[in-house]
């Protein structure tokens, strides 16, 4: 039999873990829940269709795909090996795969608007919490299945709705203890930028090399550049665009001196003022946001094909670690499943990482992780049977605790006690039972009391 393990990129999660990450998820969505944004599901898979295409050609690369059932059918082998063929060429047959899992919660949330849009009281303000998986290549932070906190409002085209979303971002983490900034940037400015050197058609392969730089440096995105057919003037007007410095209005008053003869930058720079602006008006009289900045990041790009306005990236202050959260405007996302016309923005946490930073920082409460606050000792049956029932009476005082349940040497449900950090252990042997009593020790410092079973509100007391 094989030595267990599991595939590269995924990880069991144990109670204490599990409870942190619960603390996080948590936090997140009564933040969700305070700007009135409601719950949503979608599936763990979808029709294959209904991801490729939307995340450009290095997102869909990472797509799972799942292989149909019955391929070992005699009926259906021939088929196979040709679908087979066909996917080893780069090209997705139907007689292989028609699935996959989900890649983000983005693109799902699109197809369910798209399916349910005349149900739905718009502008709709939605919130999901599920994992995702993508086919990448596992290292620090970066993970094969991991999970999504989205929040997204579609149906209105106003930028307060991205100043919200910018508060939202600053009130989850200002409520989580990580100090981080807001950076922000402007689709449109980038697709001035693909005009200013060379052509529209230029977008993608412009924005996919810069969304590498903090990963490959300057030098190596050039070369991407120049391999992706640029020459060697528009790549140094890229380069002039990536190197431009300073506070927000000199970085806003450099951008508009590069690409301001060009509509798209024009408008791009205008919306960012108008989010930058009604941040910092409102941000001194709301606490939960007034310690979180927001930066312009004019290399920020965001490389996925759907968004078309204002783009976000949250990362964490003094932590080596990838973006945290990030997210955009995507004015047409439904137009892609035959529902033109509803414009979008949305944001996603990435808890995983989040989870990494907190762990780093030593940001957890020491409550997070509490689990059972009391052990009853198991001492003998007729005194488990009332230890039991003195149980069940603190459980329903809202205690954490339990029975041992087995009767065992005492070192042993020490052991227990100690291996599950259980602080207080309760005692009720022959002796108790005969006295109507019952002992409490407090496990870190030794100190015990004596008292009355039928006093159990008195164990709430002292402990």
């Amino acid at each position: 039999m094989s030595k267990p393990s599991l595939p590269s990129g995924t990880r069991d999660f144990g109670p204490d873990t599990v409870r942190k990450r619960t603390y996080i998820l948590n936090t997140i969505k009564s933040v969700f829940e305070l700007y009135g944004f409601q719950p949503l599901e979608t599936p763990a898979m979808e029709n294959l269709d209904t991801l490729m295409g939307k995340y450009g050609d290095e997102g869909d690369k990472l797509i799972f795909k799942i292989l149909n059932n019955g391929l070992n059918d005699p009926k259906n082998m021939d088929k196979a090996r040709a679908a087979f063929d066909q996917v080893l060429a780069g090209k997705n047959d139907k007689n292989l795969t028609e699935r996959a899992l989900r890649y983000d919660l983005t693109i799902p949330f699109a197809r369910y608007v798209a399916m349910n849009h005349g149900q739905l009281a718009l502008p709709f303000r939605r919130y999901q919490i599920q994992p995702v998986w993508r086919a990448d290549r596992p290292q620090k932070g970066r993970y094969r299945e991991f999970y999504q906190c989205d929040a997204d409002v579609v149906g209105s085209r106003s930028l307060y709705n991205e100043v919200e979303l910018t508060s939202i971002y600053a009130a989850a983490f200002q409520q989580l203890g990580i100090p981080v900034e807001i950076r922000l940037n402007n689709r449109k400015i980038l697709a001035a930028l693909a005009e200013h050197c060379g052509g529209a058609e230029k977008m993608m392969d412009i924005t996919i090399a810069i969304d590498k730089l903090d990963k490959i440096g300057m030098e190596k995105v050039k070369e991407e550049l120049v391999e992706r057919g640029l020459d060697e003037a528009q790549v140094n007007g890229i380069e002039t665009y990536l190197k431009i410095e300073g506070s927000n209005e000199e970085k806003l008053a450099a951008v508009e001196a590069l690409l301001g003869y060009l509509e798209s930058a024009r408008v791009g720079l205008e919306e960012l003022r108008f989010v930058l602006g009604l941040y910092d008006e409102t941000r001194a009289s709301v606490a939960a946001t007034g310690g979180v900045d927001l930066v312009c990041d004019f290399t920020l790009a965001r490389g996925l094909n759907y968004y078309t306005g204002i783009i976000f990236e949250i990362r964490a202050v003094g932590v080596k670690m990838g973006s945290i959260g990030g997210g955009g405007r995507y004015d047409d996302l439904t137009g892609l499943f035959g529902v033109p016309d509803i414009p979008g923005v949305g944001i996603s946490f990435g808890v995983d990482r989040i989870y990494d930073v907190m762990e780093e920082l030593g940001l957890f409460p020491e409550t997070v992780a509490a689990g059972t606050e009391f052990l009853f000792f198991n001492l003998g049956e007729a005194e488990s049977r009332r230890a039991f029932a003195l149980m069940q009476e603190l459980r329903a005082l809202g205690r954490r605790c339990e029975l041992y349940p087995e009767t065992v040497k005492l070192q042993k449900q020490f052991k227990y006690a100690d291996q599950k950090k259980i602080p207080f252990a309760i005692f009720l042997g022959s002796d108790e039972l005969a006295a109507g009593t019952l002992t409490v020790k407090n496990l870190l410092t030794g100190d015990q009391w004596k008292l009355p079973t039928q006093g159990v509100r008195q164990v709430l007391e002292l402990c």
